[in-house]
């Protein structure tokens, strides 16, 4: 049987990163296997994958080329400045091609962040997939390609066409987040550098530098711990160590470490928690001390996790506190509620609260102990795909990808509106948003202080892109600002009113298979924003594929899909699955733009991993 030979479009976009301003394009690079990875610099998921793709363009060399394709998801996402600072941020090291309009991401028509298309050295499409974990299926691909291409004589050695640019020098490198001590200095996450950095009042001066690459792998979260409590465990601070999946302690006079939470590995399956140092983590971000335990903003899997400090850290415990892991805004009972990419934590005077800046939801949301138990509520927001800079009502203001949250002395609380460039104010009392301060580069935290001279509170804000702490004045009036709604560019998918078949593509690499020895080894979960725009076809449940019936009276809306898949190592020719084979879980949430259009397709199909 012949399989279909789809040709890869050609790249298209406004310009080139990492290339010394060359232009590439795949014709240039015909007789080599090229990886093109859909990212956008705000998305954890794609993050995951560029630390996922750097051995396998280490293992390949000049045989692999990788190129990424930044289609922006927020409207600061297509500013060239700040998709200059982050291929800088993260580490980028492959040629990047700036695709503000989407033309390249429609043209390979991708329904998600990330997204991975496999080209072969003839031009051809070989495979595509969505979501992070695919390393090991990729590496398998590409081998396959090369023996083949290499038999046929169409494979070619040639460079690179990445190009280093030159480095930047400034003393801190896009700083993360920042925690006042009781003398009045500061802590901050030196995240690009891999240090924490003790500074001086001024802001500037340097007392100490802790950590460095081999200790910390860009730091975000910074928690002070109380002064009680600090002396029971033998730590002062502690710190989210985002790349290396940990929670770990610093005591300040030595400056010795210790971890507390997290094996190094990235948690690839949902956990309930248990010993924290034989747990997998997932990207924690920030940290907030709540009901005498440390709450983790485990922005990888969209949930809050609670840490439980023992004098011993082997008997430290995690569990999951709130969050189901699929993503969206959803709120009530703590364990059914969804989280998107949360980024920023605060918890309130009383402490029955913990603030929560939920980032891919543009929203500000919050977790609170009640009689019943703890309970999540949205104050900001409105869902994954509508943001803007807007003030007036809670519940029609607009936030743009925040990731930190302060409480205020009155309070209020200030969420710092990353993607605005702005620290907006939210006002519990009267349910009204307000903006403080713009002209911000990226600010991701804020601490309040005191005015020594004045005893007036004051801001201290982390203004990341511009690789400082900058002071600001608490205004008695806020501004006000009427800003314009804006909605993700992504195109929305046509779809047909009424019956609609979902299907997702999933091909299990060379030498595994599904592990169906106790069930199906699949789940599909599917539901809708607004919840009317499904009919039919709601809910959880085994396989692949789901009948359902989109209303014809709602018009558009968002399909939510989340899929997992477990396949395991086969014996020989991969057929069967031994008793103690490797098993491997694939999974990826959709959340898809639709309108519902006469004679457009009734099928909508998802590639986990098409190929």
């Amino acid at each position: 049987m012949n399989r279909i030979r789809v040709r890869a479009p050609e790249l298209q976009g406004r310009g080139w990163l990492n290339t010394g301003g060359r232009e590439v394009s795949l014709a240039g690079l015909r007789g080599r296997v090229v990886l093109l990875d859909f990212w956008t610099f705000c998305c954890v998921n794609c993050l995951h994958v560029l630390d996922e793709l750097r051995p396998l363009e280490e293992r390949y060399g000049e045989e692999l080329v990788v190129i990424g394709v930044h289609s922006p998801k927020f409207e600061h996402e297509a500013d060239p400045e700040a998709l200059a600072a982050a291929v800088e941020r993260y580490g980028v090291h492959h040629a990047v091609l700036d695709d503000p309009g989407l033309l390249t991401w429609q043209a390979y028509t991708a329904r998600a962040w990330p997204t991975l298309v496999l080209v072969d050295p003839e031009g051809y499409i070989v495979a595509s997939m969505s979501g992070e974990g695919h390393a090991h299926g990729l590496a398998v691909l590409v081998d396959e390609v090369l023996a083949e291409h290499r038999a046929k004589g169409t494979l070619r050695q040639g460079s690179s066409p990445y190009a280093a640019p030159a480095p930047a020098a400034t003393r801190l490198r896009f700083p993360g987040k920042a925690a006042v001590l009781p003398d009045g200095s500061f802590l901050v996450t030196d995240t690009a550098h891999h240090e924490v950095v003790h500074l001086e009042p001024d802001l500037e001066t340097e007392r100490t530098r802790y950590g460095g690459p081999g200790v910390l792998a860009e730091p975000q979260g910074v928690l002070v711990l109380p002064a009680d409590t600090a002396q029971r465990v033998g730590y002062d601070v502690v710190v989210a160590d985002s790349v290396h999946h940990q929670v770990k302690g610093l005591r300040l006079r030595d400056g010795s470490w210790v971890t507390l939470a997290g094996t190094g590995r990235q948690l690839r399956a949902r956990s309930g928690g248990g010993r924290a140092l034989a747990q997998d983590l997932s990207t924690p971000w920030d940290l907030a001390w709540f009901a005498d335990r440390v709450v983790v903003a485990m922005a990888g899997t969209h949930q809050l996790w609670a840490l439980h400090l023992a004098v011993a850290p082997e008997e430290n415990t995690v569990a999951v506190l709130a969050g189901t892991s699929h993503e969206g805004i959803r709120d009530g009972a703590a364990d059914e509620a969804w989280f998107a990419q949360p980024s920023g934590l605060a918890t309130a005077a009383d402490g029955r609260r913990v603030w929560v800046a939920d980032s891919e939801t543009s929203a500000l949301r919050s977790l609170e102990l009640t009689d019943e138990g703890f309970v999540v509520a949205t104050q900001v927001g409105q869902g994954l795909f509508e943001f803007g800079h807007r003030d007036g009502v809670a519940d029609q203001a607009l936030l743009q990808h925040p990731l930190g949250v302060t409480v205020l002395p009155d309070g209020s609380v200030a969420v710092s509106d990353t993607y605005n460039g702005a620290i907006r104010r939210f006002d519990p009392v009267t349910g009204e948003v307000s903006t403080l301060a713009t002209g911000l580069l990226e600010p991701s935290d804020a601490v309040v202080e005191t005015d020594p001279e004045t005893g007036a509170a004051r801001l201290v804000v982390v203004e990341s892109a511009a690789h400082r702490l900058v002071r600001l004045p608490l205004p008695d009036k806020a501004q006000r600002v009427e800003g314009r709604e804006h909605r993700t560019q992504r195109p929305r998918t046509e779809l047909a009113s009424g019956p609609v078949r979902l299907e997702v593509a999933f091909t299990p690499p060379a030498g595994q298979r599904l592990d169906d020895r106790w069930g199906d080894p699949t789940r599909l979960v599917v539901s809708a924003t607004p919840p009317m725009l499904l009919r039919h076809g709601e809910g959880a449940a085994a396989g692949l594929s789901r009948d359902l019936v989109l209303d014809p009276t709602v018009g558009d809306g968002v399909l939510h899909v989340a899929v997992q898949a477990a396949a395991c190592d086969g014996g020989p020719g991969g057929d069967d699955v031994p008793e103690h084979a490797a098993c491997h879980l694939y999974q990826q949430d959709w959340g898809i733009p639709v309108v519902l259009v006469p004679g457009a397709p009734a099928e909508l199909t998802l590639d986990l991993r098409g190929v």
